[in-house]
């Protein structure tokens, strides 16, 4: 992309193509189980069994509301996920998983370090822990930890 090693467009071109592919690869074992990237995105925030609020969920797994909505509906409707209003703002809706949803989510990511470890994706955090450094950079509001969204840090 260009003639200067380390240049932005380089970095944007790297990270880009590494997405899809990592994408095409997780779409891989999850469709098996008929869940999409997306799904599995709830599921891994879900898994720390705090609950989330919807809006946190939207924004983690990177979907407008209206799109997570349907999405969650969906997970529901497989007994995977649950809403529940939240204790201390009644206005709000928090999404958790079910005890299914844990099983599932255990069994798909045992599954997916699977997948990484047979193309040789690095299991260290040292890319993770670069990742995330950029993301914080990037995002000075902070977001949550990118190996942790991921799913990928227990």
């Amino acid at each position: 992309m260009s003639d200067v090693p380390g240049a932005p467009a380089d970095l944007l071109r790297s990270l880009t193509r590494a997405e899809r592919l990592l994408s095409r690869r997780l779409a891989a074992v999850l469709a098996d189980d008929d869940l999409t990237t997306e799904a599995w995105r709830v599921l891994c925030l879900l898994a720390d069994g705090q609950g989330h609020p919807m809006s946190e969920v939207s924004a983690e797994a990177s979907l407008p509301p209206g799109t997570l909505t349907k999405l969650v509906d969906q997970l529901v409707d497989r007994n995977l996920v649950f809403r529940r209003i939240d204790p201390l703002d009644r206005r709000r809706i928090r999404a958790y998983l079910t005890a299914r949803g844990r099983r599932e989510h255990a069994r798909l990511d045992e599954r997916v370090r699977t997948s990484l470890a047979e193309a040789d994706v690095p299991a260290d955090t040292a890319l993770l822990d670069h990742l995330a450094e950029l993301i914080a950079r990037l995002d000075p509001a902070g977001r949550r930890d990118i190996a942790e969204a991921a799913g990928l840090r227990r």
